[in-house]
């Protein structure tokens, strides 16, 4: 069997891993225009922006949601550069105390971007913290225990609160309420993760062809950190088995080499599809089932794998449970009998 897998460093993981610091900083794009891709999000947001500068105002609260890897941390930079404001960078489990929040708060300067990643993860005595803060600018904070306990309320400079999760469902009503700008992040097409992996090429200075390129992109479940990581691994193979020219036929036996098929799917998710179907004939199966037989947490494969296979048609879900699909029954040249 093949549980032994090391999921934490899955190459096509859409979480942040340790390798890709030395590429993410430099390739991240500052404005809107270098920006690819999320049209939609990216139209809404630059009406809002320059709303807010033409009535020199800060920019109003904005939640940013969708699967990781989709650059919700580059775009909580940009609006900062647009805006022309710093942006401190933290994140829900790294704010443990009511203080941690509240130093951090004091510390903005007027017009400031605060973006907290993982804002879904935020304890409920911070929360509460962060609703007057919100709405009027203000800290209260209590001093003392007991009867003789008093509030006092300190006045906080203007700021922008950028809020980004993969899971917009577990935010509390009156957090979501607070945002102005609510804006999702939808997987992207390969047309547009080709042309950020030119981009990023021309960046790293890394020789490559369109076809090449395209071969990359198609192959990164629709997930710019994803195709940033495998061009830089494409790169090695074509300086040892080309000459340093990323080429669709050298693009192919390197992605081959790492297990990761025409449409992006690596062993894990081949897993996740075959032992539902030889062990639960495809589905109905529950979350906590799938979870238990490939070794994974059941929060993983909702935020991390199913959203994809999804995309692609492989998986559904239903009442009863995950099922695969005939077209993914298909994929894995596995025959579909009718139930």
């Amino acid at each position: 069997m093949e549980h032994d897998m090391d999921f934490e460093n899955r190459i096509i993981a859409p979480e942040y891993l340790s390798e890709d610091s030395d590429i993410e900083t430099s390739l991240r794009p500052r404005t809107l225009n270098e920006y690819i891709g999320q049209e939609k999000a990216k139209e809404n947001l630059n009406i809002y922006i320059e709303a807010a500068k033409g009535r020199g105002e800060t920019l109003d609260h904005v939640l940013l949601y969708g699967p990781p890897g989709l650059g919700k941390t580059t775009l909580a930079g940009i609006i900062a550069n647009e805006m022309g404001v710093n942006v401190r960078i933290t994140s829900g489990p790294a704010i443990e105390k009511p203080g941690d929040l509240a130093a951090l708060l004091t510390n903005l300067s007027d017009g400031d971007v605060l973006f907290i990643d993982e804002i879904h993860r935020l304890s409920k005595s911070v929360e509460e913290v962060l609703y007057p803060a919100m709405e009027d600018s203000a800290l209260d904070i209590i001093i003392g225990k007991g009867p003789s306990a008093r509030s006092i309320r300190i006045d906080l400079p203007n700021f922008t609160l950028v809020g980004a999760t993969t899971r917009a469902g577990q935010l509390t009503a009156p957090l979501r309420d607070r945002f102005g700008v609510i804006l999702r992040l939808e997987l992207y097409t390969p047309e547009e993760l080709g042309r950020i992996v030119t981009r990023s090429a021309d960046i790293l200075g890394i020789g490559i062809e369109p076809n090449g390129a395209f071969e990359i992109a198609a192959r990164s479940r629709g997930t710019p950190r994803i195709a940033n990581r495998l061009l830089k691994r494409s790169r090695d193979f074509a300086q040892v088995i080309g000459n340093g020219v990323i080429t669709e036929d050298n693009a192919k036996i390197a992605l081959g080499r790492m297990e990761i098929d025409p449409l992006g799917l690596d062993n894990i998710d081949r897993l996740l599809l075959t032992s539902m179907i030889k062990n639960y004939n495809g589905g109905p199966v529950g979350l906590e089932t799938i979870a238990a037989a490939i070794g994974e947490e059941s929060i993983t494969i909702e935020d991390v794998y199913e959203p994809y296979l999804m995309q692609l048609g492989f998986l559904s879900r239903t009442p009863r449970g995950r099922v695969v699909t005939p077209a993914g029954y298909k994929h894995l040249g596995i025959e579909f009998q009718e139930k």
